[in-house]
């Protein structure tokens, strides 16, 4: 199968035409990482000269410093610097999950034209960073697949209705199981539906370094100083803080920026490592990624839901013997608030939630 890679690309372009060169770019990016612009030149296979005569471009451009420099020390980003970065940052992480879910329907589109490919392996998914691990392991064992990443209640609407084979969500350990399951459950037939577990992570409140607003709950949303980003609408997070919101007796509509969602967790991530929010929800991997701190909330399951007669597909077959490898459960639990749990036991519903009771009447979608 043919691999299609589309990656996101942006500038400034002013009224006379002169652009930003992407180059600059992607040179302030690694000079933020790595903290000087020799490494930065290593890291992008750029001169030190080359580098210098596009940083100075970029400044007359703007007519304002992007780089501090200090003998001993390396190169600072200016402001100005700072923004450029963060900006490029959060284009990635907004972008990156529906760029990826386009790629893997052309390459599925160009495999039934090359070849007489198989069907694809359709996968709608809550978006994270196991779920990424797992679908880079079946391309890897030339699995194909078809994969569109949206909120857990459109996943699992999707498959009620024969839209994917597999559909990911997460649930949250503990007390609020069974409200975030009365979302879900009138898209589940007890009698076809199976699940299979795939890992348990960590939700949290992710906030600046330091955290200088002192935010440790979610009672602090609602101070009139805090600002604050969400997910999207349908999303297993926002079922999760609506929950958290309840038992606190918080109202939403008093938590600066509740109605402003993005659409995965490393843009939430982003956006508070940029300085456009004091506190998002979302999982402790990207909030290490961009140094940040993370104040754990909630531990939840993440599970693939499908029917049981697909369990015969070849392609599941081979997703399920990748999530009980060795290799599935290392680079898992490299993750930072990840854990491997049981990962590819297949259970019914009544096994995965005891206790909690799923009608045999079917359902009708009316989305």
């Amino acid at each position: 199968m043919h691999k299609v890679s589309i990656h996101p690309q942006w500038t400034i372009k002013q009224a006379d035409g002169q652009m930003l060169s992407p180059k600059l770019l992607a040179l302030l990016v690694q000079v933020h990482e790595h903290g000087s612009l020799s490494a930065a030149c290593r890291q992008t296979s750029a001169s030190y000269r080359h580098a210098w005569e596009l940083v100075r471009s970029g400044e007359a451009m703007f007519g304002a410093p992007l780089l501090n420099m200090e003998r001993g020390k390396g190169s600072k980003l200016t402001a100005l610097g700072e923004t450029l970065v963060w900006a490029d940052r959060r284009i990635a992480a907004r972008l990156n999950p529906a760029l990826a879910s386009l790629s893997s329907e052309l390459e599925v589109e160009i495999g039934r034209v090359v070849t007489s490919s198989p069907a694809p392996l359709r996968v709608h998914a809550s978006h994270g960073f196991a779920v990424e691990k797992l679908l880079d392991a079946l391309v890897l064992q030339h699995v194909p697949v078809e994969c569109k990443y949206m909120g857990s209640l459109e996943a699992v609407a999707s498959l009620h209705d024969g839209g994917c084979d597999l559909a990911g969500f997460h649930v949250p350990i503990g007390d609020f199981e069974g409200r975030i399951l009365e979302d879900y459950a009138r898209w589940f037939d007890p009698r076809t539906c199976r699940v299979i577990c795939t890992v348990v992570r960590r939700q949290g409140l992710i906030v600046a370094a330091g955290n200088p607003r002192k935010i440790y709950d979610v009672r602090d949303l609602s101070r009139p100083n805090v600002r604050f980003i969400n997910r999207q609408r349908g999303s297993g997070t926002r079922l999760l803080l609506e929950c958290l919101l309840a038992q606190a007796g918080i109202d939403s509509g008093a938590i600066h920026g509740f109605e402003h969602g993005e659409y995965t967790h490393a843009a939430v991530a982003a956006y508070v490592a940029s300085g456009m929010a004091d506190v998002g929800l979302g999982v402790e991997t990207p909030a290490r990624q961009f140094k940040l701190d993370f104040i754990p909330i909630a531990s939840e399951r993440y599970f693939l839901l499908c029917h049981e007669d697909a369990l015969d597909q070849p392609q599941l077959k081979t997703l399920l013997d990748i999530l009980r490898s060795q290799d599935f459960r290392d680079s898992v639990n490299r993750l930072p608030g990840y854990s491997f749990a049981d990962s590819g036991a297949i259970q019914t519903l009544s096994q995965a939630f005891p206790g909690r009771k799923f009608s045999q009447k079917p359902k009708t979608s009316n989305r």
